[in-house]
């Protein structure tokens, strides 16, 4: 029996090395490209659909991956050839009446590769390739839209960048935000709309972290749940404040005479301002530390870093200038020889 050859790797557009992450991934964007809900009336999409899904069966299952890539490059894409040992006998029926995609079901190549597999599987004998191959044929696709039952599948999730002050994320509570989504309109066609959604937003939260909001994602098919909205966290730049991780860090000016003898300022924080004691002997770069001011919750939660940065006069009256030479022939400092 001779047969038409199928390049599943191909048909999936990913390499023989791919994960099987990767074929999942390509495999999901595909099908949903050619979903008959979203092509409807259009042949050519629903025998892509076919061939992506039927490609997907084999790649997605080890034992059916590993017996076709025992294949190799012997058979080359498009050609006929001869099955190898082991399928000498294998015959099939083929009519109509079938519960896959209009009667069609998959490929001869399929059939005759893993028809067996099939029907060992079910405890059963062989069946005609139009007779289907079980409940679900198609995994998580099911029939929809082609004289079988519409299988429920979960909708993409999404994912989008979330802005956020310092104030905000420090704070935490509700924002709300607008955003655009596609979607399926009346006629059945994708469409982008607007959408507007209240967002909690937990107290402390950091840069780069992922916010869930679950059911907002893409529009399941066939009944299916829709999928997720990941909103990503990005701290917005602040005037007074850097971000260090969980800390938040703040620049102090001070006077070569406060660092040197110590002295008590007030300090801003997120949470107001709070009063903050020098030590004497403080350095220009020195970091002191205010606890808990910082983003995260709980034991994980950050500090302010306030980083001392002494500042010289940049012009000195008469008298200020005696008093700085004075200070420079008794003192003994010499941070230069240190």
């Amino acid at each position: 029996m001779s047969v038409s050859y199928k390049d599943y790797y191909q048909i999936l557009g990913v390499s023989r090395e791919a994960s099987q992450e990767e074929i999942g991934k390509a495999f999901k964007k595909l099908a949903r490209k050619y979903h008959p809900d979203l092509n409807p009336d259009n042949k050519e999409a629903e025998q892509k659909f076919k061939e992506v899904n039927e490609a997907y069966e084999v790649l997605k299952d080890p034992e059916k991956r590993k017996r076709y890539d025992q294949l190799g490059a012997n058979w080359e894409h498009g050609q006929h050839f001869e099955p190898p040992p082991g399928y000498e006998n294998v015959r099939f029926t083929f009519g109509g009446g079938g519960e896959g995609f209009g009667g069609s079901g998959f490929s001869d190549f399929f059939e005759t590769l893993f028809g067996d597999i099939f029907q060992e599987a079910r405890g059963g004998s062989r069946r005609s390739r139009s007779a289907g191959f079980g409940a679900d044929p198609f995994g998580a696709f099911g029939r929809s839209g082609f004289g079988g039952a519409r299988q429920a599948m979960k909708g993409e999730d999404a994912r989008t960048t979330l802005e956020l002050t310092l104030e905000e994320a420090y704070h935490g509570g509700q924002k709300s935000i607008s955003l655009q989504e596609q979607t399926v309109g009346p006629d059945g066609r994708p469409t982008v709309r607007s959408k507007n959604l209240d967002v909690n937003i937990p107290p402390g939260v950091s840069d780069g972290s992922s916010i869930r909001l679950s059911g907002q994602g893409g529009p399941g098919a066939g009944g299916g749940q829709s999928g997720d909205l990941y909103l990503q966290v990005k701290l917005l730049p602040h005037r007074l404040f850097s971000v260090e991780g969980k800390n938040i860090v703040y620049d102090l000016p001070l006077a070569p005479w406060e660092a040197a003898m110590g002295t008590k300022l007030e300090v801003p924080t997120l949470d107001g301002r709070v009063d903050m004691k020098i030590p004497a002997g403080t350095s220009s770069g020195q970091k002191l530390r205010l606890k808990g001011k910082g983003l995260g919750r709980g034991a994980s939660k950050g500090d302010q870093l306030v980083r001392v940065q002494i500042k010289v006069p940049k012009s000195l009256s008469e008298e200020e200038m005696e008093l700085w030479q004075k200070l420079a022939e008794t003192s003994s400092f010499q941070p230069s020889r240190a």
